[in-house]
């Protein structure tokens, strides 16, 4: 098939790459380069990378939208287009511009999760199962015909980015068959129900500020989905510290959310609103991740003190 692809973040290249050796893509449609860093010098998307490498044209439209932006779509005829974090809202005119019209592969279990941030959240929300759905696209945002859909099982100490790294893969693969079963008329689209989860908005830093108020499990699945970013952090000693990895622990103490309540070898742990949480891996200005057993041979840590938000 001739393909006209859409994404723009890391998620999408292996969605990429697998369509370049089994179809033919005619265009990669990804977002403007953007400022980055200190020197704020202008950086490709991971899609126009993995294009350009692949000798394939490349087309960044700062709207979609806009007339022209159609326009030149049309110049490159295709069976079907495909959508993997593009990051814009595709009209009805390109929606309906290619005989199979949009497909989007989206990093949830539809219609559980639509919205720009799927994968952190099901960690977040301590979800143990995830997974990927192939969808036909139309106006509404995510709410588009179920084609297919895969299951991934989350293990115990899933993060943000592994559950990234495993999408990203089952994506790629659930496209290249959605694509096979299109083409042989063997799909029968599926009509979405009502979403039973909020909307997945997008992350922001502020997420991170850790309310110690909250419970242990829930502090938890907080560090987990917000790793590697924005990350989960709380306020030390009139340090910023991040917190990367915790272990929810029996028992509770009368001392107030936030306290520490025990200092071992190994970690600290910290009361919560509901039950303890030992934080085993963290991060402090200036200094790499590290777990807490090197975190405490250098710094002088106290039963009593307190954690707060920032």
């Amino acid at each position: 098939m001739r393909v006209i692809f859409m994404g723009t973040p890391d998620i999408a290249v292996r969605t990429f790459e697998a369509l370049v050796k089994e179809h033919e893509v005619v265009l990669a449609v990804t977002q403007p380069d953007r400022p980055k860093g200190r020197g704020g010098k202008c950086q490709f998307s991971p899609v126009k990378e993995a294009a350009l490498l692949a000798d394939i044209p490349v087309y960044q439209p700062q709207r979609i939208r806009n007339p022209e932006c159609i326009e030149e779509l049309r110049k490159y005829p295709a069976d079907v287009m495909v959508v993997i974090a593009f990051g814009q809202i595709l009209p009805k005119e390109i929606l309906t511009m290619t005989p199979y019209g949009c497909i989007n592969i989206h990093a949830s279990l539809l219609p559980k999760y639509r919205g720009a941030a799927p994968i952190q959240w099901a960690v977040i929300n301590g979800e143990r199962v995830s997974g990927v759905t192939t969808m036909q696209m139309d106006e509404g945002l995510d709410t588009g015909d179920i084609l297919l859909k895969e299951e991934i099982v989350l293990d115990g100490k899933e993060t943000g980015g592994s559950l990234h790294d495993k999408i990203a893969v089952c994506g790629a693969g659930l496209c290249i068959k959605t694509l096979a079963m299109l083409e042989k008329g063997e799909l029968t689209p599926v009509k979405q129900g009502e979403s039973p989860t909020a909307y997945a908005r997008m992350l922001d830093k502020s997420m991170g500020d850790i309310d110690w108020s909250m419970s242990a499990a829930s502090i938890e699945c907080l560090i987990r989905g917000l790793n590697p970013w924005p990350s989960a952090y709380t306020k030390w000693k009139e340090k910023v510290m991040k917190l990367w990895q915790a272990e929810v622990k029996e028992g509770s103490t009368d001392a107030a959310p936030g306290t520490i309540v025990k200092v071992e070898m190994d970690g600290f742990t910290v009361q919560t609103g509901e039950g303890l949480l030992k934080v085993t891996e963290l991060q402090i200005p200036g200094k790499k991740r590290m777990d807490a057993e090197a975190f405490l041979r250098g710094y002088s840590m106290k039963t009593g003190e307190i954690l707060k938000k920032c």
